[in-house]
């Protein structure tokens, strides 16, 4: 698909593409009667339109699912897990890395050929297809994307490998506007985008590469402030009580004011992060570079509890999964650590042949992860015992998604094999 030019206003802004159109009644009745697919772009259109629904109660809109980032669904899987269907991202270069969303009847994906793309939930069929370039030859190199899928309201939120981050149209697949982190190219040329967004009160937040903490208006796209650290932001920014907290490879936690970009604490840690945090009240959880897991009171500065690796330094790069008793975290010492959430004691270890940086998920009394050993795990909540795995054989670092009733996780297969789970067929 052919993308607008864009028009080229002050660097700092963002560059704004007329919106993508939402359906009015008429038009919906016109679609439907003529059994046409005109607002699909891209990919396989038979069948009827299927309509993009803003996220709800058993949606997966973003990375850990929602600002907390605590790595729980709200929906429910059968007992009996199978695979629905499975597509390709692209017949190369479309390993996927980055966590899917999953609203409504729609799923939607990137990958690192540079494309985004919204699948039927129920069939895995291609409904639209969102290049980062309008660049019209597929053969030739456009930047990719690492970081998690974001959605809020009708739009969907991604930043890309090149520094420009884009809001697409949820229906349409059109832009709606982009930003550019490169105040000398509107068009990206920036430092890596890998930080999924996070939402509060009409802005949106992720980090850069480029070592800054960004705030856009959600809607427009225009800079609101962006916060300055010492090192690369791979995280995205959790957010409660009105602070977004970054963990970063500056080794500092920092809790900013959403409003207004100013920082409110500043707490040295000793050692770089990779993992986003995960934030339950005033309590924050979070993995580091140097085999250990931190639970911190932010509210005091405190450090709560430290668990660290016995086998020495192993790297946190799986953000944690936190309900009320567990917190659980991969790490590439290929074991899936779950804690107890108030004392950081160790309650049981499952081991995979190689590293996870997979992001575990709690469903009801199961947590799932995938693994760099191109296995999906399903385990019991309780003892860690297996109850489910599925093996694509390429890694899984991307995390689950676990919306609607059913599982989303892609794998780093040249083609970018993205699976889908649920229930049987009745």
């Amino acid at each position: 698909m052919s993308l607008p030019s864009a028009p080229r206003p002050d660097s700092r802004r963002a560059n704004s593409f007329a919106p993508g159109l939402m359906l009015n009644r008429r038009e919906t009745l016109r679609w439907l009667a003529a059994g046409s697919a005109a607002l699909v772009a891209g990919g396989p259109t038979a069948g009827l339109p299927v309509l993009a629904a803003p996220p709800g109660p058993e949606s997966w809109a973003s990375f850990r699912n929602g600002n907390s980032q605590r790595g729980v669904a709200t929906t429910t899987l059968p007992d009996k897990l199978v695979k629905l269907w499975e597509v390709e991202a692209g017949p190369k270069d479309g390993m996927i890395t980055s966590t899917a969303a999953i609203v409504g009847d729609r799923v939607f994906a990137a990958s690192l050929n540079g494309e985004i793309f919204a699948l039927d939930r129920l069939t895995g069929r291609r409904l639209w297809t969102y290049r980062s370039r309008p660049e019209p030859d597929t053969s030739k190199f456009i930047p990719g994307f690492k970081a998690p899928v974001s959605i809020s309201g009708e739009t969907l939120y991604l930043g890309d490998e090149e520094g420009l981050f884009h809001a697409v149209d949820l229906q349409t697949g059109k832009p709606r506007w982009t930003y550019s982190t490169n105040p000398d190219d509107p068009q990206g040329g920036g430092a890596p985008i890998v930080s999924g967004a996070s939402f509060f009160d009409g802005k949106l937040l992720f980090g850069s590469h480029d070592n800054n903490l960004y705030c856009l208006d959600a809607g427009s796209g225009e800079l609101v402030w962006k916060f300055a650290t010492e090192g690369m932001v791979n995280c995205s920014p959790a957010i409660a009580d009105g602070h977004t907290f970054v963990t970063g490879c500056d080794s500092h936690l920092r809790v900013i004011d959403v409003r207004t970009g100013k920082q409110v604490t500043d707490m040295p840690l000793g050692i770089y992060l990779v993992a986003s945090p995960a934030v339950v009240d005033n309590m924050l959880y979070v993995g580091t570079h140097g085999g250990e897991v931190l639970a911190i009171d932010w509210k005091q500065a405190r450090n709560v509890w430290t668990y660290r690796v016995k086998q020495g330094e192993v790297a946190f790069h799986s953000s944690a999964a936190v309900n009320d008793r567990f917190v659980i975290v991969g790490g590439q010492d290929k074991k899936l650590h779950c804690l107890r959430r108030d004392t950081g004691e160790l309650a049981w270890q499952m081991t995979a042949r190689r590293q996870i940086d997979s992001s575990p998920v709690i469903v009801g009394d199961r947590v799932f992860v995938g693994s760099h050993d191109g296995k999906l795990y399903g385990l019991a909540l309780e003892t860690g015992a297996e109850v489910f795995s599925f093996t694509d054989g390429r890694p899984f670092s991307a995390s689950p998604a676990v919306g609607e009733k059913c599982l989303v996780i892609g794998s780093e297969s040249n083609t970018g094999k993205l699976y889908c789970f649920g229930a049987p067929a009745a």
